[in-house]
């Protein structure tokens, strides 16, 4: 999970992309980026490990120069977090490129090889996205057939489709040709989510933007055009003429798309919309329709007040305190300046950060019946810290509601989510499950409820990447073998940086 976005105007970009960069940290905390293309095709960049705001400062900003651009917030995945890896990353050949990457790879090491081996290219990282910018850049080469030649935009559609050959898992990206256009994909799944919008300069002339949610476009003002369709492309450039899309039909999408929807649950912002379906009124339906699966096992009188953990709890906690004819309370007061912990690398960072970010309101649990709602529970120690505050402010009684169903196995396309031993969900009840966390009572929604949430805003969504809860992964290349190796690594995380840092002491 991280963040992209772009941009071609008529005016300076830099701060633009600071704004949106903003708007998507969210997404990643651990590194940001921001490359700019001038009127005389030179290319600037500056990007570190930390926030945007840690990273982009007015001296960088000074030299972030010209009229398009695109910058990135990373999130690690398999516990990597070397500042050689963050994004945007730049290949000299052919043009310049500049290339922004949310999601994984799933056939990396296979790609690694070919990059080496047959395209004759050197990697100075680990990162599947530096693997992936120069698979663009060599297939770009190879659409031009002939040294010298003009890029016609047809080459550079032929360059995506030749890499969607190539490159298996879930991924969308934003890049820039120097001297060309922009260009943005989504993986031949449209697993990760990327949209893009237009609007209109004070001269009447276009301007157009892309970018991994639709909020950072509403920041600025533009129009969503709507969201790049699984194996679409869309090439925007710098002349001023037409934007250029390749689109595959409906029918040729029918049964290939399968959108996160791990989306809906946690990793998008609630004011956003993805796949024409808003990610705020999905959650609102997730908390109808695990109210309905509480009823089974509860009563109405057994829950004196339904308390969100803050904030991506709170938006299904509302309708199904409604549901429930529960009291709705905010019982955790959320510290601002405390990142997401979900994405924090390392466990013990997360279960320090928890009692950091969050204090109670103790007369909202005060010999009450309590269910807390949270996104989703992963490790369950967050979860089993959160009941423990419960209790101590004085709650009779601690439920606990996932608005998410179980996750019982690894996400391979963008997620950095744990070993399956790890996942508190694995080979368990719900009962166990209630014991290890200290809860009363779990509850969690099922897939079903979870894909109708969303479908019921997009009824063109026919299924899901959902192998984080169900184990079966839409790329179909996924075996056993396969979640070992990650497994492996993501449980070698220090030991993943250490090799890191070796092999890039280039950037120091």
């Amino acid at each position: 999970m991280c963040g992209v976005f772009g941009i071609v105007s008529q005016e300076s970009v830099a701060q633009e992309i600071f704004d949106a960069l903003t708007m998507l940290q969210h997404r990643g905390q651990d590194a940001a980026g921001i490359a700019t293309v001038d009127l005389y095709d030179r290319v600037a960049l500056r990007k570190d490990n930390g926030l945007v705001r840690d990273v982009i400062h007015t001296r960088h900003m000074k030299h972030l120069k010209g009229n398009a651009g695109i910058g990135h917030v990373r999130y690690p995945t398999a516990g990597c977090a070397s500042p050689a890896e963050a994004q945007p990353f730049y290949v000299n050949s052919p043009f310049g490129l500049l290339l922004a990457h949310n999601g994984s790879l799933t056939n990396t090491a296979e790609l690694k090889k070919e990059v080496f081996e047959l395209d004759k290219r050197h990697l100075n990282t680990n990162s599947d996205s530096e693997v992936l910018t120069n698979i663009f850049a060599h297939e770009l080469f190879d659409a031009q057939n002939l040294r010298g030649q003009e890029l016609e935009t047809e080459n550079i559609f032929t360059a995506v489709s030749s890499l969607f050959k190539r490159c298996k898992g879930g991924y969308a990206v934003v890049a820039i040709i120097v001297g060309h256009g922009m260009v943005a994909f989504r993986d031949p799944n449209g697993i990760r989510p990327l949209c893009y919008g237009k609007r209109i300069d004070s001269n009447g002339k276009e301007e157009y933007a892309v970018s991994s949610e639709s909020v950072a476009l509403d920041a600025l003002n533009f129009e969503l055009i709507g969201d790049i369709p699984a194996g679409g492309m869309v090439f925007i450039p710098f002349d001023g003429s037409s934007i250029q899309i390749n689109f595959p039909t409906p029918e040729e999408n029918k049964d290939k798309f399968a959108p996160c929807i791990f989306e809906y649950v946690y990793l998008a912002r609630p004011d956003s919309i993805i796949d024409g379906v808003s990610v705020y009124k999905s959650r609102l339906r997730q908390g109808r329709t695990l109210a309905k699966t509480i009823l089974k096992e509860l009563s109405k009188d057994d829950i004196d007040v339904v308390i969100p953990i803050p904030d991506s709890g709170r938006t299904a906690a509302i309708d199904l305190a409604h549901e429930l004819d529960a009291k709705y309370r905010e019982g955790f007061i959320k510290n601002r300046y405390i990142g997401r912990t979900f994405i924090m690398p390392g466990q013990a960072i997360r279960t320090k950060s928890v009692r950091q970010k969050l204090n109670t309101t103790p007369l909202e649990f005060k010999g009450k019946n309590v269910l807390l709602v949270d996104d989703s529970i992963v490790r369950g120690t967050t979860s089993k810290k959160i009941i423990e505050m419960a209790r101590i402010a004085g709650a009779k009684k601690v439920y606990f509601a996932s608005a998410a169903p179980a996750v019982r196995f690894p996400n391979v396309y963008g997620i950095d989510l744990p070993a399956r031993e790890d996942l508190i969900a694995y080979n368990a009840t719900n009962e166990e499950i209630a014991q290890k966390i200290g809860a009363d009572k779990v509850f969690y929604q099922s897939l079903e409820d979870l894909h109708a949430s969303v479908t019921e805003g997009n009824k063109s969504i026919q299924q899901f990447e959902d192998g984080c809860f169900s184990g079966n992964y839409i790329t179909g290349d996924i075996d056993e073998d396969y979640l070992k190796k990650i497994e492996s690594l993501r449980g070698n995380s220090v030991e993943v940086k250490e090799n890191e840092n070796s092999a890039n002491h280039l950037m120091l």
